[in-house]
């Protein structure tokens, strides 16, 4: 089983996504755990202060050390974590590669910033891993933290009813998927590619390498090395 803690001052926006679908089954089945962890529990004062001003001036406020690192002190007191994860925008980009990694993991920890981020010295001195879901910013880290969580916790053993679907996702083998059809065979006169009826399985394998290929090639070339591209 894989554990999650999400650190986060705005836990309702992360209630919904992750108990639902395939996240709610996976939880369901006891294949995967989050909690999500109100920061503001560890606040300073009877107001439970998370946040200040920075220092040299400037708009925003910036996550204070002191409660955050009281949280993550808790947390590690209960469990060793594989990682301790702090999704920031300058991170390293999330990719199928680094889901696949993150899946076979026992406990990942999850801290999501909000304002203009977390003190400096959380992230130097405690902070393990720094990801980013793409070049632009969000309010706070709580939707990237639930991208992580469903792209990593569907890969997760039993958790998809088809064992195999996982596999032939995009990005598992450095293309994106190939078009995908279903009944009826014709509809408003669009039809189906006859290779897909045929069930000659072979080549339907074949013919679904090469629109990967070709899909792949118009639209995400950066994926492809030099003799997939000519």
């Amino acid at each position: 089983m894989l554990h999650i803690d999400i650190i986060t001052v705005v836990p309702e926006l992360l209630a919904s996504p992750l108990s639902h679908s395939i996240l709610g089954r996976a939880k369901d089945r006891g294949l995967l755990e989050v909690d999500i962890v109100d920061l503001r529990t560890y606040g300073l004062g009877k107001h439970h202060q998370v946040d200040d001003y920075a220092f040299g001036g400037g708009a925003g406020m910036v996550m204070m050390p002191e409660p955050l690192m009281t949280c993550i002190e808790d947390l590690c007191s209960r469990r060793t974590y594989d990682e301790i994860i702090y999704m920031a925008p300058d991170g390293e980009q999330l990719d199928q590669r680094m889901a696949n990694k993150l899946s076979l993991a026992g406990n990942l920890m999850l801290i999501c910033g909000h304002y203009k981020g977390i003190d400096e010295r959380i992230r130097e001195h405690v902070v393990t891993k720094e990801i980013s879901i793409g070049d632009y910013v969000l309010s706070g880290g709580e939707l990237a933290a639930a991208v992580v969580v469903d792209a990593v916790g569907r890969l997760l053993p039993g958790v998809l009813n088809d064992e195999t679907s996982a596999l032939f996702d995009s990005f598992q083998d450095g293309l994106v998927a190939p078009p995908a059809y279903t009944r009826p065979a014709e509809f408003r006169g669009w039809k189906v590619p006859g290779i897909l009826l045929s069930g000659n399985l072979g080549a339907i394998d074949q013919w679904r390498h090469d629109e990967a290929v070709k899909r792949t090639r118009q639209r995400r070339p950066n994926l492809l090395d030099n003799d997939q591209q000519d």
